[in-house]
Order: structure tokens, then sequence, then C-alpha cells
């Protein structure tokens, strides 16, 4: 199994910027599809954004396309998420998952995470 671990959240103003960062140790990274899932209080966790093994194929849920990009690094392990035009509405816990699924998309769907990292947008 991979273990996950995210990094870079914090607080920052509507119309600011994130990196987060997910570092896979254990299992063989490049085995495993991944992708960011969000989670707010009293709601569902919902999906952000897949990335195919080689990088190449990606999907975004349609309340971040255009100001998200998710890529993979496979020589360091790491998944990234590069956030801009940050909302209001984009706080909440960010989550890291893997999946050796190639049709994943749903949290359900997925089978490793990581602990998460909060996202704070402010007005």
């Amino acid at each position: 199994q991979v273990q996950l671990v995210e990094s870079g959240g914090g607080s920052v103003q509507a119309g600011g910027s994130l990196r987060l960062s997910c570092e896979a140790s254990g299992d063989t990274y490049t085995t495993y599809y991944m992708g960011w899932f969000r989670q707010a209080p009293g709601k569902e966790r919902e999906a952000v954004a897949r990335i195919s093994i080689g990088g190449r194929s990606t999907i975004y849920a349609d309340s971040v396309k255009g100001r998200f990009t998710i890529s993979r690094d496979n020589a360091k392990n790491t998944l990234y998420l590069q956030m801009n035009s940050l909302k209001p509405e984009d706080t909440a816990m960010y989550y890291c998952a893997a999946t050796r699924s190639a049709l994943a998309w749903g949290a359900g769907n997925f089978d490793y995470w990581g602990q998460g990292t909060q996202v704070t947008v402010s007005s």
C-alpha cells in the first residue's frame, strides 16, 4: 500500500494562490492514479481533480476548472495541486488519494488517503 502526506495548506485572501503537495511512500507510486478531494464542514467529500499515472490525462470538477491545476512528478513521488484565483467557497480540508482504477472519480473509488491539509480563503 501507499502512504500519503499532504502539505502546503494555509490561509489566503480571495484571489490568492496556494500550491498543495502530496508526497507518497511505500508502494510503487507510478502504479497509482491520483486525485485531490476536499471536504468543507457539514458537507460531503468531493472530487476536485484527478490525474493519470503518466500525468497526461487530467479531470477537474466544474467548480475549479480554469483555476486549479493538478500535476505529478513521478521522479519525486509527489502530487501537486496549484490553486489560483481562490474563492471563499474553496475553503475546506484538502486530501490527496490514490487508486489503481483507471475510471475512478468519486471518493469511494480511491483506496488510500492522506491526513489532509486545511485551506482557508477569506473574502
